[in-house]
């Protein structure tokens, strides 16, 4: 049992320091030194929870997944029971973000730009990108969308481009221009 805890913490460890390396940095822009010494664990430690960085990186992108995907949930919740007011309340995930640590884009974007297609970095990306949609999906079919696989999609494509452009910009009035957009594509897609 107590190595079991061990392990998960020193795990734990080495994906916090990942995140915050991969996030800030790129996936190529970081190498498993900068991961060691961030999170304060040995070489050896590192290499018995993730033998390659590939396998670092995707289980970075997996937990990201995790935590996003509820971050955009919680903050389509917050907008109230009505669905066509969480497809638009769901952009203040990305305000959230952006006071938390500043933009530094998708991670998934950066995953796409910077892993090889057959990756599994890449696979996990599109995972994500796939698990997304079928939530916006279904919250569009919930508020009665006429077109509800679309105006996920079109959903989709403002978040992603609220993301490169607070990116690019460091602005996070991109944010409210997204969700401004939103609004008045849910009002016409019901």
């Amino acid at each position: 049992m107590a190595t079991r805890i061990r392990k998960t913490k020193s795990e734990e460890r080495i994906l916090g320091a990942a995140a915050e390396l991969f996030y800030a940095n790129g996936l190529r822009g970081v190498g498993i030194d900068q991961v060691i010494a961030a999170s304060g664990v040995a070489k050896s430690t590192l290499y018995v929870h993730f033998r390659t960085k590939e396998e670092l990186v995707a289980a970075y992108l997996r937990r990201t997944d995790d935590s996003w995907t509820a971050q955009l949930q919680d903050a389509a919740a917050r907008a109230g029971d009505d669905p066509r007011e969480q497809l638009v309340g769901l952009f203040d995930a990305l305000t959230d973000a952006f006071d938390r640590h500043g933009f530094f884009g998708c991670p998934f974007v950066s995953a796409a730009v910077e892993a090889d297609l057959d990756s599994e970095a890449r696979a996990v990306t599109v995972r994500h990108t796939r698990r997304r949609h079928a939530w916006l999906a279904e919250l569009s079919e919930q508020a009665g969308a006429t077109a509800p696989d679309a105006l996920a999609r079109h959903i989709g494509l403002l978040i992603d481009g609220a993301l490169a452009s607070g990116r690019l910009l460091q602005d996070r009035a991109v944010v409210e221009e997204a969700k401004s957009a939103a609004r008045l594509l849910v009002a016409a897609h019901t």
